[in-house]
């Protein structure tokens, strides 16, 4: 029996019914199990292969943000060693480093 023949058995049993709490109850549970299905399938996620996609997805993801962290962190001390090396520059002129070595 598939879960939307066992809706429709529980829909038809709680309006036979009159609709007893429990069966409310596992109505929600097999509506909302059939609607996760549905959903997954539209994105097409129903496969076997899909825990895989998205482990490999999600791994994927991680190595982006570390290489951005990276990207980030390098271009930043590149930045940090230009400013000292402006200020070297700079201080050697202040002192007369060019002057000295002619």
């Amino acid at each position: 029996m598939t879960r939307e023949e066992m809706l429709a058995r529980l829909i038809a049993q709680a309006t036979h019914e009159g609709g007893e709490l429990i069966t409310l109850r596992a109505m929600v549970e097999e509506a909302s199990e059939v609607g996760a299905e549905r959903a997954l399938h539209r994105l097409g996620l129903s496969d076997k292969e899909a825990q895989e996609d998205i482990d490999e997805l999600r791994e994927l993801l991680q190595a982006w943000r570390d290489a951005k962290a990276s990207a980030w962190k390098a271009a930043l001390e590149w930045i940090v060693r230009g400013i000292f090396a402006l200020l070297l520059i700079g201080i050697a002129v202040r002192l007369g480093v060019g002057d000295m070595l002619k």
